[in-house]
């Protein structure tokens, strides 16, 4: 696209058919889920954080080429020049920033497909892992070491410039991408994109809440439920939280993405400007601008579907439990409208309440209490082909175990670390 074609209606077109459009071939398998896990290698033996590289302490890619070699894994690059594992049964495992491991699977055309996925890849690499001295922890943040001792692993462009704008907002900004967790959900527009990205929104606090698992960090206790959450708070508000408002989605989040500052794009006297003031005074290209999406880390991100971002990292025994929630209430009809008229507005200000009192807050605790009546309702409709009986129960263990009883799995945590 040429610079002169580069305007505000150029690029909310752009979003409208890219971001918040699914490509043709996703109508066809409506209500089709993803997930994202990240986990947190550190050696069993003390707690330090592994390399990636054989060097110093134990690494971890060689053990994934060995574990993977047996699985018939493919060894590649992504487009960052970073290893890469392509899986037989698709999806990947790619490394994160300060070496933290991330299955993402491929998308399935029902929860109890992508579970079935999941169980055959996280609990046997888990296992293996810690067979071999790494530990791969399931949890929002790393609880054993601060960010001096869990450096930046990957030094691409992107990466090392992402890493220099957020340290000059404060410390969040390398403890985000080199200590944090997260279990991701990606979810379909088809028929309802409004009403999804409505609710998507209004629930991530919730989410948070329900899922926070990162109470402890550096060996202290912190006092958040979800110390992931907090950090995100603390991150850069310019390009994360909740960019929602009664109007246009399309329109929302185009005022939020040109006003992100653009980092991968040089400085200007010493500072990132707008991506906005690219667009008036410079002349961004389209690659530029979809580059540019992908460093705003929003609590929902429109990606042609839409991926929910707000759950810390969880043991796999309860994946079925954010899978039933983020389904439930999206992909019913009636479960959809139920969770719009209970959640309403999603609302900013919940989000740094839901990290760091969760479900102690009992406000958050009663409606998250509601808002899981009506995602298992909503599964329950949704039929046992599309969310397996036995599967469902384990969501409902979850939820039984922790979020009628207003607790979290950053209860359990917190509770081992106070009796030692």
């Amino acid at each position: 696209m040429s610079v002169a074609r580069l305007t505000r209606g150029a690029l909310a077109a752009d979003l409208a058919t890219h971001a918040f459009s699914a490509p043709a071939r996703a109508s066809l398998t409506p209500r089709r889920i993803g997930a994202e896990v990240e986990l947190i290698p550190v050696e069993n033996a003390t707690g330090h954080r592994c390399s990636i590289e054989p060097g110093a302490g134990v690494a971890t890619l060689p053990f994934l080429r060995r574990f993977g070699g047996r699985r018939g894994w493919k060894e590649t690059c992504t487009d960052k020049g970073t290893p890469c594992f392509e899986l037989p049964g698709g999806g990947t495992v790619t490394f994160e920033p300060g070496g933290q491991l991330e299955y993402s699977s491929p998308p399935c055309r029902t929860p109890s497909a992508l579970l079935t996925v999941l169980r055959e890849v996280v609990p046997p690499l888990r296992a293996a892992a810690s067979g071999e001295g790494i530990d791969l922890l399931a949890v929002g943040i790393d609880p054993c070491n601060g960010a001096d001792r869990a450096p930046l692993l990957l030094h691409t462009q992107r990466y090392s410039r992402m890493a220099e704008y957020l340290a000059r907002r404060g410390p969040a900004g390398a403890v985000m991408m080199r200590q944090t967790a997260a279990l991701q959900v990606s979810l379909d527009l088809d028929d309802e994109p409004a009403l999804r990205w409505n609710v998507l929104n209004a629930a991530a606090p919730y989410v948070t809440a329900i899922f926070a698992n990162s109470p402890v960090y550096d060996g202290t206790v912190t006092g958040h439920r979800s110390t992931r959450a907090q950090v995100w708070r603390r991150l850069d508000p310019a390009r994360t939280g909740l960019p929602w408002d009664s109007g246009e989605p399309v329109e929302a989040y185009l005022d939020f993405a040109l006003a992100a500052p653009a980092i991968l794009l040089p400085m200007v006297e010493g500072e990132h400007r707008p991506f906005a003031e690219w667009v008036a005074r410079a002349q961004p290209t389209l690659e530029e601008w979809r580059d540019h999406l992908t460093t705003l880390f929003p609590e929902v991100r429109p990606r042609g579907h839409f991926e929910l971002r707000s759950a810390d990292a969880v043991p796999p025994r309860w994946y079925a439990a954010p899978l039933a929630l983020a389904a439930g209430i999206t992909y019913e009809p009636g479960a959809l409208r139920a969770a719009v008229d209970l959640l309403g507005r999603p609302e900013i200000g919940l989000l740094e309440r839901a990290g760091r009192l969760g479900l102690h807050d009992p406000a958050i605790a009663r409606t998250a209490a509601d808002l899981l009546e009506i995602a298992i309702g909503g599964c329950e409709g949704l039929g046992p082909e599309y969310f397996d009986p036995a599967d469902l129960e384990q969501a409902r263990e979850f939820f039984d175990r922790y979020t009628r009883r207003g607790r979290s799995p950053a209860d359990d945590v917190e509770g081992r670390e106070i009796a030692a």
